[in-house]
């Protein structure tokens, strides 16, 4: 590193580091996860490789040494399986999942300044370093045998080289500090594994420029990230090497299988179908030329040009801090607000004498909400991010339970508003691991059933108007109506027996409603289904239930698309004005003195398409005041939520309308009743009603 940068402050950067290591560690779970053990694709050995280069090029470069020693060793043993000299099996799999999670815990070890215990990797370097030296660690599985090498094509070696390894040339510089050169091959020298580095023609080269031999396996993208941790990538130049420095006896200049070209950015740029370097004459550009005889050989390179494509794919995105993408909401709801005052204000103005105004204010309103939707689309994020978690999760859960199972997802590109996936994601795990757990049965139950031995789970999402339904469901074995039944009577529920089917699988949200037999530290002490209900409901959301015996159960969760901004219905009693969520509303009908009933003195219901449901009087409930004037044709309005209906009386109708959610609890206190508040065009605040607990207050 130059003297200029010697006091350089590299914590500014620990964030970000932090953030894409997260994310390739990720990535890398995931392609675990996918991979074919039995045939392992090349691409994905690579990219999972270069996942855990990442990691360990960063934690180098902050000096968490940790990480960098157990991703180092991950990158041998996965530089040996994508040579081939080794072959995957599920064993190994294991042990790099296993270390994604250590991996994690020491990052979030750092990220919290050191503080917490030390994790412990002791038995996964042990682990690897029994795999790489070809044996089977303690309880591991054994390894399947290595695959035969390729023959070899090309002429007796001049000088023997390493399996998959080629010869480059390095050229470093100019550098204003020639000691940062030593550094690159003092680096080089301590990844063991990585090759060899020597001097060529005495190091020195024109312009101040130093000449290297480089002998490895790694690609020219790794070795460019690994010597720019102390130079700028544009001093470094990785070139085909000359005439004379071939391992093989071929044609003068012409690559072998043993020293492939690799490409350069400058390079790159200039390639054709056929061509070669400008600076190289006579050497191909190809990346596997292989000759067959003395002569030039003419080889067709396809055009990847990685190196120039990276600088446009950082350009394309932007790290933003959630904070201030909610300041921006925030303000654009502001705006909103805004927004309809003026077009409340204008009604009272002559349009004919300010026409220009009228003009100005309805671009401003189609301006706003082009604003509102693009703002808010910058906290959707797919649905992606919240499946991502589950393979790992039902992967380790099957094989404790010993059950086989298939994960399958839909609607991954789906968009929810991150502060809801924040808050479904433990619901959602808790319903996957259900499935899993109660739903999936055992191998030997599903063949004697005549089912597959492997379950499957689907996942799926989808936008339905301004809502999003999420389902999990599986194959398994579905509720038992009369075990539901027998189980509700035991814990004093009333359950008769021609309850509805949808009424029967509602039992399993009662607080500490289990049907498993056997208490296991996965699921059935109780807990959970009930509080799975409660957090989703405290959303604004639904759940549906499903299930045939014997062939499965689905659970159905309906939620809206954010909680910033809502479809609402606004209702007037007396001077008051409520808004009630657009998507719980069922109908609404003025009231006819005949259909409502009072029962035991108490409570009112009203008859609606043969069902009577409960009445809820608003005046009653927030204790409003009358002035002395009485609704002539009062209005009742008919909600849903949790699975219950209630009829709300009111005075009036006042219209639909986007509103802006406030949060009443961060700003005032909890209201009874009441999940948020807004402040509409005429400048009043308006509650929004929590239509769940009015809808049990009605069923008393």
């Amino acid at each position: 590193m130059s003297s200029d940068n010697a006091g350089f402050d590299l914590s500014q950067f620990h964030q970000v580091f932090f953030e894409e290591a997260g994310e390739n560690l990720d990535r890398m779970e995931q392609q675990l996860l996918e991979i074919d053990i039995e045939s392992a694709d090349d691409e994905t050995l690579n990219s999972i490789f270069r996942c855990a280069h990442s990691v360990k090029g960063g934690a180098a470069t902050f000096g968490f040494s940790d990480v960098a020693a157990l991703t180092h060793q991950m990158e041998t043993l996965l530089d040996k399986l994508r040579r081939h000299e080794l072959e995957p099996n599920a064993a190994m799999v294991d042990v790099l999942l296993q270390s994604g999670d250590a991996l994690k815990a020491q990052l979030a070890v750092h990220q919290g300044g050191g503080k917490g215990d030390p994790v412990d990797t002791a038995h996964l370097l042990a682990s690897y370093a029994a795999f790489i030296a070809g044996e089977t660690p303690k309880g591991a599985a054994p390894p399947l045998p290595a695959a035969a090498p390729v023959a070899a094509t090309a002429a007796p070696a001049e000088a023997a080289s390493p399996k998959g390894h080629r010869a480059l040339e390095l050229l470093v510089g100019p550098l204003e500090a020639p000691a940062d050169a030593d550094l690159l091959v003092e680096l080089f020298a301590e990844i063991t594994d990585l090759g060899t580095i020597e001097p060529l023609d005495g190091g020195q080269a024109a312009d101040g420029m130093r000449r290297f031999k480089v002998v490895t396996g790694s690609t020219d993208d790794d070795l460019l990230d690994l010597f720019t941790f102390h130079v700028a990538r544009e001093q470094v130049k990785l070139l085909p090497l000359g005439p004379g420095f071939g391992f093989h006896s071929g044609a003068p200049g012409v690559p072998t299988e043993d020293a492939p070209v690799v490409e350069t950015p400058a390079a790159a740029a200039a390639d054709t179908s056929y061509g070669f370097f400008d600076d190289a004459p006579g050497v191909p550009g190809s990346a596997s030329a292989q000759p067959t005889s003395n002569a030039p050989v003419q080889v067709e390179r396809r055009a990847t040009v990685r190196p120039q494509a990276a600088p446009a794919a950082e350009a394309s995105t932007l790290r933003v801090s959630v904070e201030k993408v909610d300041q921006l909401i925030n303000l654009v709801g502001e705006l909103v607000i805004t927004q309809a005052m003026l077009a409340q204000t204008s009604t009272k103005i002559d349009l004919a004498q300010h026409e220009q105004l009228v003009v100005g204010l309805a671009d401003l309103q189609r301006h706003t909400r082009d604003l509102q939707e693009s703002v808010m689309s910058i906290r959707m994020i797919p649905m992606s991010m919240v499946y991502s978690r589950f393979p790992r999760m039902l992967r380790d859960l099957a094989a404790k339970l010993d059950k086989k199972v298939d994960f399958v997802t839909h609607g991954e590109s789906t968009e929810l508003d991150k502060g809801l996936v924040e808050k479904i994601t433990d619901p959602l795990t808790h319903l996957v691991r259900n499935s899993c757990d109660h739903g999936i049965e055992m191998p030997a139950e599903r063949r004697a059933a005549g089912k597959s031995e492997t379950g499957t789970i689907t996942l799926s999402a989808s936008h339905q108007g301004s809502s999003i339904v999420i389902e999990v469901r599986d194959d398994g074995k579905g509720l038992s109506r009369p075990k539901l039944i027998k189980k509700a009577r035991e814990r004093g529920i009333d359950a008769p027996d021609d309850m509805p089917d949808s009424d029967v699988w509602s039992l399993i949200f009662a607080p500490g409603f289990s049907t498993a037999e056997v208490v296991t530290d996965v699921s059935g002490r109780g807990v959970g289904m009930d509080v799975v209900k409660k957090n989703i409901t405290s959303l604004g959301g639904t759940v549906e239930i499903e299930s045939a015996e014997g062939f499965g159960m689905s659970v159905r969760v309906r939620l809206p698309l954010t909680l910033a901004i809502m479809d609402g219905m606004s209702v007037g009693i007396n001077n008051e004005c409520y808004i009630l969520p657009l998507a719980s509303v069922v109908e609404s009908f003025q009231v006819q003195p005949d259909t409502v009933r009072t029962i035991g003195g108490s409570g009112q219901v009203v008859r609606v398409r043969e069902e009577y449901l409960p009445v809820v009087e608003l005046e009653r409930v927030f204790d409003i005041q009358r002035n002395g004037i009485l609704p002539d044709k009062p209005v009742m309005v008919v909600v849903e939520a949790e699975g219950r209906r209630a009829a709300l009386l009111v005075d009036e109708l006042l219209g639909q309308q986007q509103v802006v959610v406030k949060n009443l609890e961060a700003n005032y206190r909890r209201v009874s009743d009441v999940s948020g508040a807004t402040i509409m065009g005429d400048g009043r605040v308006a509650l929004i009603l929590d239509v769940g607990a009015l809808a049990r207050r009605g069923r008393g």
